[in-house]
């Protein structure tokens, strides 16, 4: 009986000295740090701390969340500030520098691996839309690139720095401040669109580039490149050869403005009337479509693109006017 006590007590203990072992390396275990914390000990994003610090968003990322930031370094920084004419970032306007970090940050967690091609939301806004936030386009053909990279005022994920995980989110490095996007830039990131972007800059068009650049805002109801291909035999089909004059009219008919009209606001027959003149319908009895000039109906395939002086909604079809 006293050996049966002395076994009893022996394993007491023991498993007394098992709990305050396993309580002492609980307490021992470093406790995730937030993405402003890991970006303020991170001497290659100062810059970025500095603008966070300013905007007043400091506190959203030490606190509960779960958010993708695209980190700009130092470089990057200062080469939007020297584009841009400023030397620090705190020449620049405050409610443009809010919206611009806000433009690097999605309201989920992603890593590389979960990212796919494609538009996410944004955090930011623009001056077309107080409801719709800015689109952002994630290309993984190479690498990971955001709205065309940099060369369109977009970046690429520095995949030596992605993927640094925090305990509200996670920190992808980019090597470019990412501008609010314009329609010319969403049209420019989307390879969908290459088709669209070759017509509206080629031979004896205006400056659509220019144009669609502007204050806007602008509702674009774009063509992909299989819209295109599905064209020419149209076309040939009627017989028809554009004169440089009717493709002008046929790309100003994909176009209304003043207005940002977001899908929620389509109704059924709608009449609109665009940039070139003339009208066409929209339809939603049966999805969103578009019944054109000439009588062909269209479907709107994508929709909301938000860019910052307008929307953008994709189109299987050209839309074709009336030329009667």
């Amino acid at each position: 009986m006293k050996k049966m006590k002395n076994l009893i007590k022996t394993f007491m203990v023991f498993a007394i000295a098992l709990s305050f072992n396993s309580c002492s390396n609980d307490d021992d275990t470093p406790k995730q740090k937030t993405i402003a914390e890991i970006a303020s000990a991170n001497p290659n994003l100062s810059i970025l701390v500095q603008a966070l610090d300013r905007a007043g968003l400091v506190a959203t990322f030490n606190s509960a969340g779960d958010f993708t930031v695209f980190a700009p370094t130092n470089t990057a920084f200062q080469s939007f500030l020297t584009a841009n004419g400023f030397t620090t970032i705190d020449q620049v306007p405050l409610p443009l520098l809010t919206e611009v970090l806000k433009n690097h940050v999605l309201a989920e967690s992603f890593t590389s691996s979960e990212l796919t091609t494609g538009y996410v939301k944004t955090l930011a806004k623009g001056s077309a839309s107080t409801t719709n936030t800015l689109s952002m386009f994630i290309d993984l053909t190479t690498g990971v690139k955001i709205n065309g990279g940099a060369t369109n005022g977009g970046a690429n994920v520095v995949l030596t720095s992605a993927n640094i995980l925090a305990s509200n989110g996670v920190i992808h490095v980019v090597d470019n401040v990412i501008g609010l996007p314009t329609v010319v830039n969403h049209a420019i990131a989307n390879p969908n669109f290459s088709s669209l972007v070759s017509t509206l800059t080629s031979d004896g068009q205006p400056d659509f580039v220019g144009i669609l650049s502007g204050a806007g805002p602008f509702t674009v109801f774009a063509p992909t490149n299989a819209a295109f291909t599905a064209l020419t035999p149209e076309l040939a089909a009627i017989p028809l050869t554009p004169t440089s004059a009717q493709l002008t009219t046929v790309l100003q008919y994909h176009v209304v403005s003043p207005a940002n009209v977001l899908a929620s606001t389509l109704t059924n027959g709608m009449v609109v009337t665009p940039l070139a003149g003339g009208t066409f319908t929209v339809n939603t009895t049966s999805g969103a479509t578009i019944t054109d000039g000439s009588g062909r109906v269209t479907n709107i395939i994508a929709t909301d693109v938000q860019a910052s002086n307008g929307v953008i909604h994709a189109v299987d079809r050209v839309l074709l006017p009336s030329f009667n």
